[in-house]
């Protein structure tokens, strides 16, 4: 997971905080619609990003991949 991953996931959870706390939903559907509501903010947000920088956000690699990754940059430039 990438920082800008983390920053979308991190809008979304915002986001669905401030929807409930000012929607104030009681039942499970309600707090479910809550979600997907503050879900689609981050959702346009990636989108958006996507259109203007031209290639995808959203990555398969996961916070052990990129450690490696990492890892593997930095002994190739200590070797060079």
């Amino acid at each position: 997971m990438t920082n800008l991953e983390l920053v979308l996931n991190m809008l979304a959870e915002a986001s669905t905080t401030d929807l409930s706390q000012k929607k104030k939903p009681r039942t499970l559907a309600a707090n479910a619609q809550v979600a997907r509501e503050g879900g689609s903010v981050a959702a346009a947000a990636r989108k958006q990003l996507e259109a203007k920088g031209g290639g995808k956000v959203v990555t398969p690699l996961n916070a052990k991949s990129i450690q490696a990754l990492k890892e593997s940059d930095e002994s190739t430039e200590e070797n060079e």
